[in-house]
């Protein structure tokens, strides 16, 4: 598990002056790219091959407010990745400055080309950066069908 510490800035806080959704997702991808980019797997590499990452999903559970002043920290796990390494599935949890779990997130995402705009499998010389990753007990080998678990219809404006 790889854990990020975050200063809550004045920006981080909402009208109630807690801890706002968006800064829970920005400390999440925050984490996640703070990891790969450590690990070698960098924006200069993406670039090289031509490739960025999508988000599918990102749902966040809030257990408990938190609010500016004190630090907190955001652990991270890859829950699950496809064998061709072309979705992939993160976890966060939230914690404050006593390790306090007042959050979770769950986010999948993909690789895209960026080009041709459309979901590719993972290049094998980028492969590897995910195969070095600790999985924990609960890890799943992704199939597309895991992608669309919370699938909705879309309902154009001109159908409502």
């Amino acid at each position: 598990m790889y854990i990020k510490e975050f200063e809550i800035r004045w920006n981080d806080i909402d009208a109630n002056r807690h801890l706002a959704n968006r800064a829970y997702v920005e400390y999440a991808t925050h984490v996640r790219m703070s990891y790969l980019s450590k690990q070698g797997f960098n924006q200069q590499l993406m670039s090289k091959f031509n490739i960025g990452p999508v988000v599918f999903y990102e749902h966040i559970y809030y257990f408990k407010e938190v609010f500016y002043g004190r630090p907190v920290r955001v652990s991270m796990e890859l829950s699950g990745v496809s064998e061709d390494g072309k979705f992939f599935e993160f976890r966060h949890n939230y914690y404050d400055h006593k390790g306090r779990n007042f959050a979770h997130c769950e986010m999948m995402g993909g690789w895209v080309d960026l080009k041709e705009r459309k979901l590719i499998s993972l290049p094998e010389e980028l492969n590897h950066f995910f195969n070095k990753i600790e999985r924990p007990k609960n890890f799943k080998i992704l199939t597309q069908e895991d992608t669309r678990r919370y699938a909705k219809t879309p309902v154009d404006l001109a159908e409502v």
